[in-house]
């Protein structure tokens, strides 16, 4: 199955598989971590899948991610350095998250817009807030985040 290399992060928060896309500088890996960290506040499932280089497949209809073995479990938090957290690979993913500088983003964007990551893997686009002080649950007025973190 070929595989495309795709500049974002992917995170799994309950059962749901979102990628962060953007220009670099963006705050893909900054919302991508706040959104990990509130998952597992609430006692959801959370887990890194890659950040910065995202190995992207379709299998079976499925958009699948992974990171490459070089960075697999890191993740870095601009101005502070790089972390190693929990992983989970593959993971299918479900939506793409563009964060957005609300000073230049249109007030109510398109509805049901999709990204292309390759012809093939095209996912459902939510727009956020790049300062947003609650990412997740901004995310979860558009996603329902299932699935309780085992103990």
């Amino acid at each position: 199955m070929p595989e495309t290399n795709v500049h974002g992060t992917a995170i799994v928060i309950g059962t749901q598989g979102l990628i962060f896309v953007g220009p670099s500088g963006s705050g893909k890996s900054t919302l991508a971590f706040a959104c990990l960290a509130a998952a597992r506040r609430m006692g959801l499932f959370s887990a890194l899948v890659a950040d910065d280089q995202v190995m992207i497949s379709v299998r079976g209809g499925q958009v699948l991610a992974r990171p490459p073995a070089t960075i697999a479990g890191m993740i870095e938090l601009r101005g502070s350095g790089i972390v190693t957290m929990e992983t989970l690979a593959p993971a299918v993913l479900h939506h793409a998250v563009l964060p957005v500088d609300l000073a230049e983003a249109e007030r109510l964007p398109p509805d049901a817009q999709d990204l292309e990551l390759t012809p093939e893997a095209i996912l459902p686009l939510i727009r956020l807030s790049a300062t947003a002080p609650d990412p997740l649950a901004m995310l979860g007025a558009f996603i329902p985040f299932n699935g309780k973190a085992s103990s």
